[in-house]
């Protein structure tokens, strides 16, 4: 925004317009306000994009990828550990097993796969916030699983219940955010067999967005469900996506009892799965970019496949989550320039297996929401919408590899995903784009600050940052000298103490107060 209190009579521009508009700093925060105001009532609930994704390989490419991801299948094999269920499904469905290692012939997974829906949507309790998965959409949802959490204030702790409801109130507030995420960080004040009933709790009483269930164990997935039923009504949910559950395969090669035990309950209720490997590269996969997304390719059609097996049409997301390592120490590496380019193909593979796709986040391995975070957070989130990633987790509060959630890094993420909204939207070219009329009026040598076709367009033209500043550096130095991490501490602060709890009918509120209160009571804790 023009600071207006410099020579507001230079170049041409008219003192009366510019008044209109507003002057000084009382003008400059009243335009401000006006702004946010708008975006916030007019956010979308998600974003339809309107620029096209970027496609990296050549078809030759694709198909040496996609050939070698079958030879893996066919050659190496996948075991399946703790699942009998998921077993006798791929054995029933022409998998060759020996013990728990199973081989599948080139072609059988994809055709397993043609059941699977290339969009749906995922119902919110708010339908004005349901979300869409898949075609042209994107969905930005929090972070996902960090045991601790961090502050300017308290600095690096583990996560409570406390802090997971405000996170879950900070996503419900933040417009840039579609969705309420679910593990956003672990409540480990709480036993481990019961913190998901408080937390799908919280996100279904401290927000109407959309969100993830627990996929820690079978019957807790089942209790997730079980949930939203008390919400949505059975017979919603047994036609409609209102719930996911985010799985991760135990690469390499593995699928473990707990996860595909999770993904065959939400395919039975016809509620949706999203299936993600972790490759960290020279770990649990190559080092090498193409054989590690051969390797992803290979596991998560598979746990793909399951979800058909057991449900043919039930909502399923390709997931994929690549990373590197500092190889001389071992350290995992995120928001590296490798797994940026990886999405991009794996953005291919899951088109052309018609299958919606998560990718990437805003990653980072910074200790500090500081220029590292933000530099490793902008490579990972930018290849993740120009693949063409439809969900993408982890879009805001990633640090510290995964293992901590920020305060902070919450709402400068938050601030780029807005930004992300106009990146995707492009680039209009109407008329009133073209702007033919001001330059009648401008003609050469003049000023267009104050021309009627600025005063038209002033409040919408430009994105504006909710924490950058742009003034100039005396007013910056004049208001504190105050770094983007302490804005955003001011900010997120705030963002609580005007929380308002979205309306909840007090019947559904007093019957999921008691499904939870009933399930705790009847086990013990359990603190591993």
């Amino acid at each position: 925004m023009v600071d207006m209190s410099a020579d507001q009579n230079s170049a041409g521009a008219k003192p009366d317009a510019l008044q209109r508009v507003g002057s000084g700093r009382a003008g400059r925060a009243a335009r401000h306000e006006r702004r946010a105001g708008a975006h916030t009532r007019s956010a979308p609930a998600y974003i339809t994009r309107k620029i096209p994704t970027y496609d990296l390989l050549s078809e030759e490419g694709l198909e040496r990828i996609e050939k070698t991801a079958d030879r893996i299948l066919a050659e190496i094999g996948i075991e399946f550990r703790g699942d009998e269920e998921a077993i006798r499904l791929f054995r029933e469905a022409g998998a060759k097993f020996d013990g728990v290692l199973a081989k599948f012939e080139p072609g059988m997974i994809r055709e397993i796969l043609k059941t699977a829906v290339s969009q749906f949507t995922q119902h919110a309790r708010n339908p004005a916030r349901s979300v869409q998965i898949g075609g042209d959409a994107t969905v930005f949802a929090p972070a996902y699983g960090s045991p601790f959490v961090m502050d300017l204030d308290r600095g690096r702790r583990y996560g409570t219940l406390e802090d997971f409801r405000n996170f879950v109130k900070l996503a419900y507030v933040s417009p840039a955010m579609h969705h309420s995420g679910g593990t956003v960080c672990e409540p480990v004040d709480v036993p481990v067999n019961k913190r998901h009933l408080d937390m799908v709790h919280a996100h279904l009483t401290f927000s109407d967005k959309a969100l993830l269930g627990s996929i820690t164990e079978e019957s807790r997935a089942d209790d997730s469900v079980a949930m939203t039923r008390l919400v949505f009504g059975d017979d919603f949910v047994d036609k409609n996506c209102v719930i996911m559950g985010n799985v991760n395969v135990n690469s390499p090669l593995v699928w473990d009892g707990t996860m595909t035990s999770a993904i065959r309950a939400y395919a039975r209720a016809n509620q949706g799965s999203v299936i993600v490997p972790f490759i960290l590269g020279g770990a649990m996969g190559p080092v090498t970019n193409a054989g590690a997304i051969a390797q992803a390719l290979a596991e998560t059609m598979v746990g793909c496949a399951l979800t058909q097996l057991v449900r043919p049409g039930a909502p399923v997301i390709f997931g994929n989550f690549l990373s590197s390592m500092a190889l001389r120490s071992g350290s995992p590496t995120f928001g590296t320039p490798e797994p940026a380019i990886g999405s991009l193909v794996v953005g291919q593979l899951a088109r052309r297996l018609n299958l919606p796709l998560r990718c990437s986040g805003s990653f980072t391995t910074s200790k500090l929401p500081d220029a590292q975070s933000t530099a490793e957070s902008m490579m990972s989130m930018l290849a993740a919408v120009q693949c063409g990633a439809h969900f993408i987790l982890h879009a805001a509060g990633f640090l510290d590899g995964l293992l901590s959630m920020s305060y902070e890094k919450f709402v400068i993420d938050a601030d780029i995903c807005g930004a992300l909204h106009t990146y995707l939207g492009g680039m209009s070219v109407d008329d009133n784009a073209l702007a033919l009329d001001a330059f009648r009026e401008v003609g050469p040598g003049n000023h267009f600050f104050g021309c009627a076709h600025t005063l038209e367009n002033y409040e919408t033209a430009f994105w504006d940052t909710g924490l950058s500043d742009n003034n100039p550096f005396e007013m910056w130095e004049e208001r504190g000298s105050l770094d983007m991490a302490t804005r955003a501490n001011a900010k997120w602060k705030k963002m609580l103490a005007d929380y308002e709890a979205p309306p909840i009918d007090p019947g559904i509120a007093e019957a999921l107060s008691d499904f939870v209160a009933r399930r705790k009571a009847s086990m013990d804790d359990a603190w591993h």
